[in-house]
């Protein structure tokens, strides 16, 4: 089923087309990694989607209903079920980690649900499921602040796992990781794609290979190429404005 469709979407910013009629579906379950040279609109991408941003024309519909996303605020976004995670991991650093994936889950948000709160063995469960999923189970009674830069990024990954979203976007989530926390990375990604839609926007190549996925290349805002990681690297137009820098 297509959980997202981006039809004819543009938008300028001071007289500069960051995205140029731009039109791609995306399944739901589904994994997709979106590459591209810097000033191809990846950002601009992504926060189209998340309602950062108005394009000047385009339809952006999500899900079942064709719900129009361009007529919804970015909380609203949120609550149907889209979550991102930017580049810089953004966790409750003097919480453990327990306590920020329990702050995370989606629970009645109300203003009497937070005061009168009560820790379930539903929620236990769910924060134990989710900290096995992104591999921190040893470590949810240390501090978040602790934990090591690729660590950090899983713990935030699960945040936004703990609040069930349809679509994750996640943000170059290799950079500035070990190999085997890139490795550990692919494979939370790839586990949590079974179940959910999730776009992944990157640079590293060997990183976007690892996740075995259908690749979507964006150049001057629109769709350049798509299909397989072998098959839009052979794409001669991809060698000469991305790979061949």
């Amino acid at each position: 089923m297509t959980l997202l469709e981006v039809s004819g979407v543009s938008v300028s910013f001071d007289g500069f087309r960051a995205i140029n009629n731009l039109s791609l579906q995306i399944g739901e379950p589904e994994l997709r990694a979106v590459i591209g040279p810097n000033g191809a609109g990846k950002t601009t991408f992504m926060d189209i989607i998340t309602g950062k941003t108005r394009p000047d024309e385009g339809r952006v519909s999500w899900g079942e209903r064709n719900l129009s996303l361009l007529s919804m605020s970015e909380s609203q976004i949120a609550r149907e079920g889209i979550g991102r995670k930017f580049q810089k991991p953004t966790v409750f650093e003097a919480q453990s980690v327990r306590e920020n994936l329990a702050l995370a889950l989606k629970n009645k948000r109300g203003p009497f649900d937070v005061l009168f709160y009560r820790k379930t063995a539903e929620g236990g469960q769910r924060i134990e499921a989710i900290a096995e999923e992104i591999g921190l189970t040893a470590h949810l009674t240390r501090r978040a602040g602790e934990l090591s830069h690729g660590q950090k990024q899983w713990l935030e990954i699960g945040m936004l796992l703990a609040q069930d979203p349809r679509l994750l976007l996640v943000d170059e989530p290799a950079a500035g990781m070990t190999p085997a926390e890139r490795e550990q990375t692919t494979d939370i990604l790839k586990r949590a794609a079974r179940t959910r839609a999730v776009i992944v926007v990157e640079h590293d190549m060997e990183f976007v290979r690892r996740l075995d996925c259908k690749v979507t290349v964006l150049h001057e805002g629109s769709v350049l190429a798509e299909g397989s990681l072998d098959h839009v690297t052979r794409n001669q137009d991809v060698i000469d404005v991305y790979l061949g820098r």
